[in-house]
């Protein structure tokens, strides 16, 4: 009789064993992935976001002064797929560690090489791969959760913003996007197939040569009669080199294709376009 008592004892134990191991709760301070969009490539965060939960923030929670993770868990770290620039240095492609040293009214903000710095213990300066101060501004609205967040995107210049109670910091990132679209036209027009449109598309956003960006916008309506994307463009470009006649014959050549293509938004932008000729 023991023995059966003494077995059940023991299956019951490892019942309850098995329960607790397969018990998963929430985790108090939440990891989020962010892949962002930039330039002609990405770049990756990742990092863990405590929450105030009636504490002091500022100068406490996060003690000024001293290295902080940015976080909570594990180190944040930042992915690059593309050479960056940050505070004027050149950041190579890489995945690195993003700490910050927080005071009242700016924050000096730290890429590192090294990927596990949860602690200023852990911290190593010769690892710094480049340190910026940024200044501290006072929100109107509080966090009550940590927040990183890509805003302010352009084709070559984003910032990280940094969010916590009512205190944000923002990290500028740059790449160089149009030396890369330069070499790139420059090469794919000395082949038979000619990116026209999009090489014109490029040098009208960007404040390139327009006679140029004309002449690629022309062959590319010679190559496309029907495509009214392409006539808007040229319509554009006839516009800002102050040809009007150009523009609005291609103004009216779009309105009539994005109609017979049932694209209203084409048809109001060169109605638009034709407004101001």
């Amino acid at each position: 009789m023991k023995k059966i008592v003494v077995a059940a004892s023991l299956a019951l134990c490892m019942v309850a064993g098995a329960q607790a191991q397969a018990l998963k709760t929430p985790a108090p301070s939440t990891t989020q992935y962010i892949k962002q969009d930039f330039g002609l490539g990405t770049i990756e965060l990742s990092y863990s976001r405590p929450s105030a939960k009636g504490r002091v923030v500022m100068g406490d929670l996060v003690p000024y002064g001293k290295v902080w993770r940015t976080g909570a868990n594990n180190a944040t770290t930042l992915t690059f797929s593309d050479d960056v620039t940050i505070g004027g240095k050149l950041v190579k492609a890489g995945k690195y560690g993003l700490l910050s040293i927080p005071e009242a009214k700016e924050w000096t903000l730290i890429i590192t090489k090294d990927l596990n710095v949860t602690s200023p213990a852990a911290y190593n300066e010769a690892n710094d791969v480049v340190r910026v101060k940024v200044p501290a501004t006072t929100v109107g609205m509080k966090a009550e959760t940590f927040t990183m967040q890509f805003q302010s995107i352009t084709n070559s210049t984003c910032e990280l913003h940094l969010l916590w109670d009512n205190v944000m910091v923002a990290l500028p990132i740059s790449t160089d996007v149009d030396g890369k679209v330069m070499a790139q036209i420059k090469q794919v027009m000395e082949v038979d197939s000619k990116p026209y449109f999009a090489a014109a598309q490029y040098y009208y956003d960007n404040g390139k040569d327009l006679k140029t960006a004309r002449e690629w916008a022309d062959k590319a309506v010679a190559a496309s009669p029907n495509a009214y994307w392409v006539a808007l463009l040229n319509a554009r470009i006839c516009a800002k080199l102050g040809d009007k006649a150009a523009a609005k014959a291609m103004a009216e050549k779009t309105v009539d294709l994005a109609t017979k293509g049932k694209n209203d938004d084409y048809v109001k932008m060169a109605n638009d376009l034709l407004k101001t000729l």
